[in-house]
This record gives structure tokens, sequence and C-alpha cells, in this order.
């Protein structure tokens, strides 16, 4: 893509009422853009950073069995009715709106009831489970605060998977699973190193859930870590009873955190009472035991900005960032400089190398700062130095190093 026909533009300051860093530097970098308190639309520079992770996730999910699907963010209170969810007192976060023909419908905060719901016209022998759907879905909560940029907002995207198992043990072992598939995805995203799979409250399901918890300043959650195990536990569920049963010891550290990620064991709570049943083997009906899984890729988004950008701006890894390069051309007025910058934008393109080409005719100053903000990991630079030497200047985002690399090496430099 050429800058200079990306409608976005970059702003030396975020709204005064942005006081969260995740949407100060995607608003000022011209990712996102806030539509109302906790309603943000996703521009062309963060729309590619959210494709991306949802990539990531998508293939993990896919990994290990998931198959993808879509469902309708339009509730039917029906099934919400059977498990007692529909009622306010219960959920205190319903978007719900009145038909004109009559009647009411909700948009969905989550999606058990329904998919549980469907699944009772696929579902009938124990020959038709296991089955993970899963779906990337918007879902809407009617939070009283919306706050913390991409944090806690009232209309989000879900990565929601759920399992339907014959029974316990056969869903533990896909719980694992899950799991370990979720610890691949912080990794791939930049955020393995300080995120901690996290013992918390199981609530009316299992007597734990686990949470994925990165270590974060801006984080509303306080997590105690234990290093050796590589684990951690939420405060609400953090007491000695807890500790005693893993079996960790009294070596925890106390630290702020955002969850990126949680699994819940659900059991019969769904299947029960919307009527999931399967025949086993001996032709007896039995009720099919579930779980979920959720990650929220704007809230991943966000938090790879908050842990990971620096004083200058944003710093995307490489799996995540909009473009695999930047390419900015100083040209000062020379026809060479900016021929050489077009030639090595289509010579990039033409080896599948995705790249942002800064074309601008704006000082060099405005576009090194611009290249800072946005973040992509690796920056190319053709100037009038370079090109005498027969190269271009290339530099590492996260670590400011720099090296020359000659225009016929650098597809090979990008690509290794």
């Amino acid at each position: 893509m050429r800058q200079s026909q990306l409608f976005t533009k970059t702003r030396k300051s975020a709204p005064k009422d942005e006081v969260a860093k995740n949407a100060q530097l995607l608003i000022r970098g011209g990712f996102i853009h806030k539509e109302m308190a906790g309603v943000y639309d996703f521009l062309p520079l963060g729309y590619r950073v959210l494709e991306n992770i949802v990539r990531v996730i998508r293939e993990e999910m896919n990994a290990i069995g998931g198959v993808e699907l879509n469902l309708s963010a339009l509730q039917n209170p029906d099934a919400w009715q059977k498990t007692g969810r529909w009622d306010e007192k219960a959920v205190d976060s319903w978007f719900k709106t009145n038909l004109r023909a009559g009647g009411e419908v909700g948009l969905g905060f989550t999606h058990e009831e329904p998919l549980t719901a469907l699944m009772c016209e696929q579902i009938s022998s124990y020959k038709d489970l296991p089955s993970y759907p899963y779906q990337f879905q918007t879902k809407f909560r009617n939070e009283e605060r919306a706050k913390s940029g991409l944090m806690r907002t009232r209309e989000f995207l879900m990565k929601d998977l759920y399992s339907f198992s014959k029974e316990e043990t056969e869903h533990a072992a896909f719980y694992e699973k899950a799991s370990e598939a979720y610890m691949k995805i912080w990794k791939r995203v930049g955020l393995g190193d300080k995120t901690f799979k996290t013992f918390a409250s199981g609530g009316s399901f299992s007597k734990f859930s686990h949470e994925f918890q990165t270590v974060c300043d801006a984080g509303e959650d306080t997590i105690y870590i234990n290093q050796e195990h590589k684990i951690a536990i939420n405060k609400e569920v953090f007491t000695d009873e807890v500790k005693k049963e893993l079996g960790l010891g009294n070596d925890f550290t106390e630290a702020k955190a955002v969850e990126v990620g949680n699994i819940f064991t659900l059991g019969t709570r769904f299947s029960e009472p919307l009527g999931l049943t399967y025949k086993d083997d001996d032709g007896k009906d039995k009720s099919v035991f579930m779980g979920s899984y959720g990650i929220g890729p704007a809230r991943v988004m966000a938090t790879i900005v908050e842990v990971l950008s620096d004083n200058k701006g944003i710093v995307w890894p490489k799996e995540v960032a909009p473009f695999a390069a930047h390419l900015v051309a100083i040209t000062g007025g020379n026809q060479d400089v900016a021929a050489e910058a077009d030639r090595m934008y289509e010579l990039l393109r033409e080896h599948g190398i995705e790249v942002l080409y800064d074309d601008r005719d704006v000082r060099a100053g405005e576009k090194f700062a611009d290249a800072e903000l946005i973040g992509i990991p690796t920056r190319l630079v053709i100037s009038e130095k370079t090109l005498s030497q027969g190269g271009l200047e290339v530099s590492e985002r996260s670590s400011g190093n720099a090296t020359f690399v000659s225009d016929s090496g650098i597809v090979e430099h990008l690509k290794n």
C-alpha cells in the first residue's frame, strides 16, 4: 500500500478523554477511530492487525479440531429463558430491543444458549461426539462504564469455541489441548513471556476456570505468579487452601494483569435445560458435557500495545504487524531516488512481501516519526546516500539496530 493513498493520518495527540495508552497510540497512529464511549472503528491499518490476530487464533483452533461457523448476533429469548439468563436480574449487560411485529430480541453477549439449541439438531448419538464448533463474532455488552480503550468496550469481536463431549474425561483431554493452543497463540502474538495460565473462580460451573493473564500495568486484575511452574492464581481465589491444593508452596509474586483469554468447564449447565442429549453405545440417553473457550482479538491487540510500546510509539510483533516492512523514500526532490523507491516497492510486492510505502511529499523528520509511531517491524530507507551505495538502510523497530543491505540481497534478507 502506498501511504499517500492511505486515507488515515497520524496525529500528534490523542483525544483528551482517552487516558488508556492503547487507545492513545492506536488513535494517534491511525489504527482506530472512536465513535462513542466503548465503540471503535477499525481503520485500514488497525483492521489488518486485527485480521492477523484472528488468523493466528484461527490456525491454532483449527489445529486442535475446531470447526468454524458464524451465528447470528440477534438472540431469540426462548433458549435464554430455559437457562434463566434472559432475566436481567441474572444478566445485567443485555442490549434488548422490541420488534415492530411484536416480541423482543437481544444482541448476543455470548453464545452458549443458541449454539446448544442448534446442536440439538446435530447431535443424537455418541458417534456425533466430540464436536468443537467456534466462531469470530461481534458481541454486545451494555457495560455501565466502558473504559481502557479496546480493553473494555460495548461492541467487540470474540472468538468463542464450545466443546461438546460424551463425558468429563473426554472433555478434560480437550480442555488441556485448548490450554496448550492458547499458550501457542500468546507466544505467536508476542505476549508469551508475560502471559500466565491463571487459576480463577469456576463460578457456578466448576471449582476452577482458567484465565490467561498478561502482566501489564494497565491491568484491572491482580494475580499471584509462581515462576517455577509458570502459572498464576487470581486474587479472588488466592488462599492457603488453594495454594496447598495446587501444590505450589508460597513462592509468589504479585502483579497487575489483563485477561486476554479464558477457558471454562460448563458440564451439563446448558445441555440439560436445553435438552441436548445423545444415546450412548447401550442406547441410554445422556446429557452432553460442555466447555467454552474465549479470546477477544481486539483486547489482545490493545494488550500488545500496552505491553510492547515505547516512548516513540507502537512496536508490533512480526506475526500481527499490518505490514512486514515500511519503505521510506527520502527523495529531497531527487527523481532518481524516487524512481528507485518505486522500483523497490514493486520488487517487494512481486516477491509477496507486504510493504507500506511512504511516498508522501513531506519532510524526512515527519516520515521517521510516523514510522516509529506506526511500529512496523522493519524499516527500509532509500535516500541519495543509500542510492549511491547501491542498497537500503534496514532498521528493526524493536531493537533500533540498523544495517546496510544491497539491492540484490534485500528480498532474501526480509524473507529470512
